[in-house]
């Protein structure tokens, strides 16, 4: 029952938030998109992404706005530019509908699939070649609470780091681009193996289960921000 009543709420805010950007007094019509500047939709009037309808979570908590028509979108969806008539043709953050009207480009099915498909591949595949996997706990805003998962960096995409809710789940929540974040090692006086990735106002605390783990994971992620791929690159460094 709970899963209905959370199911029917996406549901609900999804269609408000659609109707309002539709019907609204500053909904923009198709030959004005680029030209004119869109209402933005409210953070807090949507639960999922306004394309894909994927849920936003606890762990998926980065939203974005397509800069062409307002939408509220995920990463995923959000990861085209387009240059936009208001903004002195400069590029900017659309999704992947207005960038296919505004630049009239063909989204290839091998580029999108790339793209989609690397969360849909199972933990279990990713964690069986992965230059480090394991549970850790990602801390809230406040470090009193967190969400406990299954994080993996792939051997094959190893400046990602991605998380699953569980080791056997066949589907990621969400991803984090490691390059160009700092990463921090906290002081323990709670006890507890802290450390952090930051890059401007952007910070993710972690927890790992022992001291030996956290190492581990500050040494993967510290190559993965410094742009590393491969082992041999470290040590010419």
């Amino acid at each position: 029952q709970d899963a209905i009543d959370r199911k029917e709420k996406r549901s609900e805010t999804f269609k408000t938030a659609v109707h309002g950007l539709e019907t609204g007094p500053t909904a923009l019509k198709a030959e004005e998109l680029g030209r004119r500047a869109p209402q933005w939709v409210r953070d807090n009037l949507v639960t999922m992404c306004m394309r894909c309808k994927e849920p936003f979570n606890a762990i998926m908590r980065r939203r974005h706005h397509c800069r062409a028509c307002g939408y509220v979108v995920c990463a995923r969806c959000s990861d085209y530019r387009a240059e936009l008539q208001y903004d002195g043709n400069r590029p900017n953050r659309v999704c992947q509908e207005c960038y296919v009207f505004l630049t009239g480009h063909v989204v290839f099915e091998d580029r999108e699939g790339k793209h989609k498909g690397i969360l849909e591949k199972g933990a279990a595949e990713l964690s069986g070649r992965s230059l480090v996997c394991s549970s850790l706990q990602l801390l809230d805003k406040n470090g009193k609470g967190g969400t406990r998962g299954w994080f993996v960096i792939p051997q094959d995409d190893p400046l990602v780091l991605y998380i699953y809710a569980a080791p056997q789940d066949v589907r990621a929540h969400t991803s984090i681009p490691l390059l160009g974040y700092q990463v921090r090692d906290l002081a323990q006086g709670d006890s507890r193996h802290l450390f952090q990735l930051a890059q401007s106002r952007q910070v993710y605390t972690f927890v790992a289960d022992t001291e030996e783990l956290k190492q581990r994971w500050m040494r993967a992620m510290a190559r993965s921000a410094a742009g590393i791929t491969h082992p041999e690159e470290e040590e010419e460094d």
